[in-house]
């Protein structure tokens, strides 16, 4: 019997094989890899995962052609032969790719590289409410509005990426605060929550800075760290970033502190999300060695994933594993999210890692899973990690049952999509009302407005800010607009202190619906009310300009943007709304600027990008030179479309005509 974990099986086959079946005779390694297709039934085993009979069994999706190296015929450049992981009982062999080796656990890519040489085109007609003048920015309205470490792994790829950041971050939460499992169940189930003196002193202290009022409030107090550690918990909760940072800076501070690891971990954790990546970076260099843990590295890796930043996120990952550190389920998680968003080929060796390394999965690994196959279309291969999961015991959460809901509701999967809803929500949503804001959407988008009507209904007698949010972007896809504002109204009155996300909640129901004269009336009133326009604001005007046939005013917006706040980072998807646009026009002069911007951004190379750039080479007619060594440089190999493609704008491709006439 081959003893091969059914999980990691399952994720080898329905995320690397499917793909290279379709045109198996350009890779070498294909003839092993169907060894395992021929097992027709066998019994799968691993330390603490076991299942019944699983027979693999091949899909259809994109190809990967990967270019092969001329130093080594026998070899590609991403499936380079290292070891080989052989069953002796059924014979079978499955090669490990060198680049993500399972014996050394190393991850290597080049892409990411920045380019320089921006061009400063003045652009017509910018956004006049862009042009006002800047407005006094807090940290927390950074955060908020997308600071450009806490806003970057916002991608037009997935409208699930905000769960994974979610989930991330609660996981964050219970790693560097020490919140238990139990704990955090207590506090979701709680209806109301009475905040701490301490709490209640540092939401009120508008200064600067809040240390001299921490000192006045311990004057006549003994000091707790448990109060403390609940008191960061709720501020981070609150996404006031800035205000956990001083407070942690203030504690360190104090002779009594006895900082140990899991606080500076956390101290890296708001630094980057603060005040850059960069200044995390240098900060974990400055943190006694003796502090300096795994749990600091991975604290870090989290936030380059978050960031999206491929290169350094593998290069930290390698250090960690020359530090001798061990690879935990956690780490493991970030490559497989990381991946799901940069290049989905490898998420099969990390699975293949986390399987030597005898990691069980965690719900986390298993949503990331679901996603990748719900996002490419893939509904059996995400119901068959949904089977596997059940078989190895693992209890799906709420945010994984709402990342199956919104696959099945895009799928157009509706029955199958309102029976998770319905598990999600219980026999009473009295005993789950954290549940609201999460099934709300997922009810508009499949268009069932009586649902959507049923729970803001529950919810409205005493509403969270997460419920708002959730109904008046619920009532903006239900297209009832009237709904959206009165609600978002509503809010307005209910809090007092607003930030930009209470008015961008409302700005992209405008954007959404092409209401171009309601988006400039609340810009308006946004920057009167002090609140900064930043990323996400950025992103609605420019798809609402778009969306318009306005391609040249939403160019120009997002360069104004940017003048005037070049410490804040436009979103992906903003820049690939524009690309594509200029793609479908074929206008090679701006989509190359746009491209060339998306770099100089920090965004590293992708597929994605490639793919639009080159759509507008085919449809201008004409060729593309230099793109593959631009490509190659990158460290990015052509999967099968952007081969076709590649294979139409090459100036020097063979036609019948050109192969009679050598």
């Amino acid at each position: 019997m081959c003893h091969i974990s059914s999980f990691y099986l399952l994720g080898f086959i329905i995320i690397i094989i499917p793909p290279l079946l379709s045109d198996y005779r350009r890779f070498p390694c294909i003839p092993k890899m169907w060894a395992v297709r021929r097992a027709s039934a066998f019994s799968l085993r691993a330390p603490g995962l076991k299942i019944a009979a699983f027979r693999a069994c091949a899909g259809h999706g994109p190809v990967s052609i990967l270019k092969e190296d001329k130093s080594s015929p026998s070899e590609l450049h991403l499936f380079k032969t290292d070891r080989s992981v052989t069953s002796r009982s059924c014979n079978c062999t499955v090669t490990v790719p060198r680049l993500f080796s399972v014996g050394c656990r190393c991850l290597s890519s080049q892409a990411g590289a920045n380019s320089s040489g921006e061009e400063n085109d003045d652009l017509e007609d910018g956004f006049s409410e862009l042009e006002a003048p800047e407005t006094s920015e807090t940290t927390e309205a950074k955060v908020v509005d997308g600071d450009s470490s806490a806003d970057s792994a916002s991608d037009s790829e997935s409208d699930l990426s905000s769960l994974d950041d979610v989930s991330l971050e609660e996981t964050l939460e219970t790693d560097l605060l020490g919140e238990t499992e139990e704990d955090a169940g207590k506090a979701a189930s709680k209806k109301k929550y009475t905040p701490s003196p301490l709490l209640k002193l540092i939401l009120e202290e508008s200064g600067p800075s809040i240390s001299g009022a921490l000192d006045k409030y311990f004057e006549d107090k003994e000091f707790s760290r448990p109060e403390l550690y609940k008191v960061f918990l709720n501020l981070r909760r609150r996404k006031l970033f800035g205000k956990a940072l001083q407070l942690s800076e203030w504690f360190e501070k104090r002779e009594d502190s006895d900082f140990s690891e899991r606080d500076y971990a956390s101290r890296v954790d708001l630094i980057a999300k603060v005040r850059g990546l960069q200044k995390a970076e240098s900060y974990v260099d400055s943190i006694p060695k003796s502090f300096r843990e795994e749990v600091v590295y991975r604290t870090l890796l989290a936030n380059f994933v978050s960031a999206t930043l491929v290169d350094k996120a593998e290069k930290l990952f390698n250090k960690m594993k020359d530090l001798d550190f061990p690879v935990t389920v956690f780490t493991c998680n970030q490559m497989l999210l990381l991946y799901k968003r940069s290049d989905r080929r490898k998420i099969a060796d990390v699975l293949l890692m986390m399987e030597k390394e005898n990691l069980k999965p965690s719900v986390f690994t298993y949503q990331v899973l679901i996603d990748t196959k719900g996002q490419s279309g893939d509904i059996h291969g995400m119901e068959q990690v949904v089977e596997t999961m059940k078989a190895e015991g693992v209890e799906p959460d709420i945010r994984f049952q709402a990342v199956l809901a919104r696959h099945y509701a895009s799928a157009g999967h509706k029955e199958k999509a309102e029976d998770v809803l319905k598990e999600m929500e219980g026999t009473d949503l009295k005993n789950n009302p954290f549940i609201c804001p999460i099934v709300l959407p997922i009810y508009a988008k499949l268009g069932n407005a009586e649902q959507v009507e049923r729970i803001w209904k529950f919810s409205e007698s005493s509403p969270r800010q997460a419920n708002f949010f959730a109904a008046i972007d619920a009532y903006g896809k239900l297209k009832n607009i009237k709904q959206a504002e009165a609600i978002f109204e509503k809010m307005i009155k209910t809090y007092k202190k607003l930030t930009s996300r209470h008015y961008t909640i409302m700005l992209q129901v405008y954007a959404e619906n092409k209401m171009l004269s309601k988006a400039k009336e609340l810009l308006q009133r946004m920057t009167d009310a002090g609140c900064p326009i930043g990323p996400t604001a950025w992103d609605s005007l420019v798809k609402l300009y778009v969306d318009i046939g306005e391609i040249e005013k939403a160019d120009s917006v997002l360069q104004k943007a940017v003048q005037h706040n070049p410490k804040l980072r436009p979103m992906f998807s903003t820049y690939m709304t524009i690309l594509d646009q200029y793609s479908k026009r074929g206008d090679v002069h701006n989509a190359e600027k746009i491209f060339q911007r998306l770099r100089q951004a920090g965004y590293i190379a992708r597929a994605k990008p490639f793919h639009a750039l080159l759509q507008t080479y085919i449809n201008a007619k004409v060729p593309a030179y230099g793109i593959r060594e631009r490509m190659k440089a990158d460290n990015l190999f052509p999967n099968k479309g952007l081969a076709a493609q590649l294979a139409l704008v090459d100036a020097f491709r063979k036609t019948t005509v050109s192969e009679l006439l050598e």
